[in-house]
């Protein structure tokens, strides 16, 4: 393995840095590894991840069988709009998850703060998981039941929200830029939470669909965009000497800015459609050039250099989407400010963020987090790189039946699938390890 690879992904731990300490296995150690539930409390990472990574397979499978029983025209009961129920799964299930387990490993390290234990989270994401497991029934069977559960959840990232921004407040570090928007983010998931409650439980379909529109461009996208800033560029630069770890605060100003200005339009759309020429024009307007200057930091960063190393390619690859993303939004608005809403895109902007841009860095970032303080080497390899590409054709097939409705449904189904495989595929390989000991025989 080239020692540069495990450089550019940033430190994790001694043991991490060294390949040869790092493949001890069960089979070279002649023991096996058994898997134990207890093991999810020897660090947060593993807690979160794995309850995150469960959750992202449940709700894969739970919407392919509703679209896939739509096309079979079998009865599939709804309380709540399935495109409503859908968007709350994706943006509120399993996303904010694998942010606390990502906040509370990397999180103290950044505040110069000491390592949090796994129990501290064990009480919100409990809530969490029991709060989904409550409202995804409820989506069929009562709005009511729905609410609740999401009522559930919104206390247990609440809970676990004051935690870290105490972490925030108690620092000394004196560069907290990352951490406080993070916590600005995150305080704008928990309103659209609150927010998709409310929606629920007085059966405003319109309300609950703002709700998610909100949640991923106003909590979820910017916290991504926030970890990409500070990371993308350091992981980079450590490898790649001829890229240079340039992050000034401004770009994330900018970042932050396009993705808020989208959320309040997205909001907008969703409660009183439709919206003016004057607003569409007025977001592309914004967005174009945003779109250009995302695109543009993409090669910046280092996206071709980081080819050859594919965990890195991964990454980078994801952040790719996000400047696609915005500029299919552009266009989007654009075309419905000039010829009327039935010439916007459609899902596509909505789908290059969320399976794009989110689903393809949520992969690149889990996959080291739990390769590295797993005590394996920090490499992607044959199957991460096979799951990763499976989640690429799900994107592009989406994006396909999204830009051209007249297609099969049979292209829907087919990305809807290879989504329902990259997702199952990563949460059944990576829980494993989550409950697993280190393969270095270090504890963690």
């Amino acid at each position: 393995m080239d020692k540069r690879a495990v450089v550019a992904l940033g430190p994790v731990d001694a043991a991490a840095a060294q390949p040869v300490r790092a493949v001890v296995d069960s089979r070279a150690a002649g023991q096996p590894l058994p898997w134990r539930a207890a093991r999810l409390l020897h660090a947060p990472h593993r807690l979160a991840f794995f309850a995150g990574a469960m959750l992202m397979a449940l709700s894969a499978l739970w919407w392919a069988g509703a679209l896939l029983a739509r096309q079979m025209a079998l009865p599939v009961a709804w309380a709540v709009p399935p495109g409503a129920a859908h968007g709350l799964a994706m943006a509120l299930a399993f996303m904010p998850l694998f942010m606390l387990g990502f906040l509370f490993t990397a999180g103290p390290r950044w505040l110069g703060q000491p390592e949090q234990p796994a129990r501290a989270l064990l009480a919100p994401v409990a809530m969490m998981c029991a709060g989904w497991a409550v409202a995804m029934p409820g989506f069929h069977w009562r709005a009511g039941w729905a609410a609740a559960g999401l009522a559930t959840v919104t206390l247990g990232w609440l809970l676990a929200l004051a935690r870290f921004t105490r972490l925030v407040h108690t620092s000394r570090v004196p560069d907290r830029m990352h951490a406080r928007r993070i916590v600005a983010a995150a305080g704008l998931g928990g309103a659209a939470m609150v927010a998709a409650t409310l929606g629920l439980a007085r059966d405003e379909p319109g309300l609950v669909r703002a709700a998610a529109y909100g949640a991923l461009w106003a909590f979820v996208a910017p916290v991504f965009a926030i970890v990409a800033h500070r990371m993308i560029p350091f992981f980079t630069a450590s490898v790649l000497p001829a890229v240079t770890a340039w992050r000034p605060s401004w770009l994330l100003d900018v970042m932050l800015a396009t993705l808020w200005l989208t959320a309040g339009v997205e909001v907008a759309q969703a409660l009183w459609w439709p919206l003016p020429a004057v607003v569409h024009g007025l977001a592309a307007a914004v967005q174009a050039p945003a779109a250009l200057l995302l695109l543009w930091l993409a090669l910046r960063w280092g996206l071709v250099q980081s080819l050859r190393i594919r965990l890195l390619a991964m990454l980078h690859g994801g952040f790719l989407w996000l400047g696609v993303a915005i500029a299919l939004a552009a266009a989007s608005h654009l075309r419905a400010a000039l010829y009327g809403e039935g010439a916007a895109l459609g899902l596509a902007p909505l789908h290059a963020l969320t399976m794009g841009y989110l689903g393809a860095t949520l992969f690149a970032m889990a996959t080291r987090v739990v390769a590295g303080h797993s005590g394996r080497p920090l490499v992607a390899d044959n199957v991460a790189w096979a799951l990763y590409w499976g989640l690429q054709l799900a994107v592009l097939l989406r994006l396909v039946a999204a830009l051209g409705p007249q297609l099969p449904a049979g292209v829907l189904a087919a990305a809807v699938l290879a989504w329902a495989v990259a997702c199952t595929g990563w949460a059944a390989r990576y829980g494993r390890w989550l409950g697993r000991p280190r393969a270095d025989g270090r504890p963690g």
